[in-house]
This record gives C-alpha cells, structure tokens and sequence, in this order.
C-alpha cells in the first residue's frame, strides 16, 4: 500500500481535537457535511487548500484531547488521504487506523514538506517521500495496514471467515 498526494501542511504542536472539530458540531452524522466543519476552531480556510489528494502534514502530538472520531471521518470526508506527523496523540492515531486513515509517524518529512510538496507515504517499508527525498518513518504491522486497506476496523472484521473472530 503505498499512498501519494499534495502537503497540505498544519503549523504547530499540541494541536486538540476540539479545535481540528469543535463540539457544537457533534451531531453531525453525515461524513460529507461533516467535512464541512474540519478545522473550525483552528483555521477553516484550511479546508479551502483540500482535495482528493491531500496529505496532511502535521506536528508533534496531533489531535490531543477528546477522543473524536469525528475528526478522521471529517478528514476523509474531505479527500484528506493520510496524515504525516511528528508524532501523534495515542487516541487520535487508533482512531485514524480504526477508521482506515493512514497515519504514520516521521519528522524529517514534516521538517522537510511545504505546502503543495509532493509526498509519498510506504508504511510497509517505513518511508516517507517528500519531493522526492526518502525519510524514514515508523513501519506499521501488517495487522495495521491490513485494516487501513481494509477501510478500518469494522470492514476488516467483516472479512474475516467466520469462526476466525
């Protein structure tokens, strides 16, 4: 599995999801019109630099804070195809892999993207490309990434033979 696209890049460290998707828009259910509320309390005109290809390029301890799964369903939403972090808060990165959204941890790339930077994410090698220059990132298991590829936990377990469970 390996994933390309465009940085789009996230200033800052410590980053909460309450921010990334705040709270009065927790009842929304739909995946599309959640996408619309992404980064409302960080920056919405973020929104405006997405697309069907986009990485997200982030700091250290991203999405700390309230478990929200809003945030990954919001992300994919909204054609964000992997986030690219120094380092993740450790509900936020499960949620990402239960909900099959590549997440993967590596700091020369952050360091080294721009916004529009060209990346590419191998999480079964441990390599993260930016312009063209390799970095070395945290290799993900192969239960991991079978579930990424899967579309997360739930479609995973669904292919799973009965009995296997």
């Amino acid at each position: 599995m390996i994933v390309e696209g465009r940085a789009v890049c996230v200033s800052g460290d410590n980053i909460d999801t309450d921010v990334l998707y705040p709270g009065p828009f927790l009842n929304i259910t739909d995946p599309s019109l959640m996408a619309e509320h992404l980064f409302e309390g960080l920056d919405p005109g973020l929104r405006e630099l997405l697309g069907g290809d986009s990485v997200l390029v982030v700091g250290e301890n991203f999405g700390t804070g309230s478990s929200r799964e809003h945030v990954p369903v919001a992300m994919q939403a909204s054609g964000i195809r992997a986030v690219v972090g120094r380092s993740f808060a450790r509900i936020f990165y499960r949620n990402c892999i239960n909900l099959g959204l590549l997440a993967v941890s590596c700091p020369g790339a952050v360091a080294a993207a721009v916004p529009d930077s060209r990346v590419q994410v191998d999480p079964a090698a441990g390599e993260v490309a930016v312009d063209g220059v390799v970095y070395a990132a945290q290799m993900l298991p192969p239960f991991v990434l079978e579930m990424v590829e899967a579309g997360g936990l739930v479609e995973w377990s669904r292919r799973q033979p009965a009995g296997s469970r």
